[in-house]
């Protein structure tokens, strides 16, 4: 028979084990970069873009885990919508070389319009509206062309609505990068779903503006070291 305090420690052991929200972003960051790295420098190695599948998901995730634990929604909104605008011209110049590119916004977009969107659900009551809400948002994202468009506004809302449900939660985000049909590169997001199985449901160190300013900081390194390598090869 296991005493009460003994009951206590296994449950203590069983949350440290695993991986905090801390290291799940640096995971997420990493697998972005090298994302970005094969997208921007070399296009045609379809290995960088495998391993950065993994990051979205991640990001989806902890955007779901930050509403719950934030104590000032409007602020987090605001912070997105800023960086977005931010990202934006750092966005166009890595991918296409151009200072404005109104077919494609950076993900930031997509993440602000998330939370909005969890923001209205939490405020209204009924299946009718909240799915109206989430159709008006999806639709939105699909508009203006940002990020992973409605589909990733999907992918938020299934960690949004399944977060207490995690063998669940983790499965339907695996599934849901089968949207983009077979034999799809985006298929290779479900690699995420591991990491997230492994969430122990801490914080860990804070982390909380640098993926904010790395984001636009290494798009605007990537443009610049892809203008390097075009002069080498000339």
């Amino acid at each position: 028979m296991c005493s009460e305090d003994d009951l206590i420690l296994n449950r203590k052991v069983t949350r440290s084990m695993g991986l905090n929200s801390f290291q799940l972003k640096w995971i997420a960051i990493a697998t972005m970069l090298i994302d970005h790295v094969g997208a921007v420098l070399f296009p045609y190695e379809m290995g960088f873009r495998i391993i950065g599948r993994i990051s979205f998901p991640i990001f989806c995730f902890l955007l779901a885990e930050g509403f719950f634990h934030t104590k000032d929604v409007k602020r987090y909104m605001l912070r997105l919508f800023i960086f977005a605008l931010i990202s934006e011209v750092p966005y166009d110049l890595a991918f296409r070389g151009e200072i404005w590119y109104q077919e494609r916004q950076n993900v930031f977009f997509t993440l602000f319009l998330g939370v909005f969107l969890l923001y209205l659900m939490k405020m209204s009551s009924g299946f009718l509206l909240k799915f109206g809400e989430a159709f008006f948002v999806m639709y939105m994202a699909e508009f203006l062309c940002t990020d992973y468009g409605g589909r990733g506004i999907l992918l938020i809302l299934i960690y949004y609505v399944l977060r207490e449900k995690k063998g669940i939660n983790v499965c339907a985000g695996a599934a849901w990068n089968l949207l983009y049909g077979w034999r799809m590169i985006q298929n290779y997001g479900m690699l995420a779903a591991p990491f997230l199985a492994l969430y122990n449901g801490k914080r860990g160190p804070k982390l909380k503006y640098f993926f904010y300013v790395f984001y636009p900081a290494h798009l605007l390194v990537l443009y610049y070291l892809k203008g390097v390598l075009r002069q080498a090869v000339k």
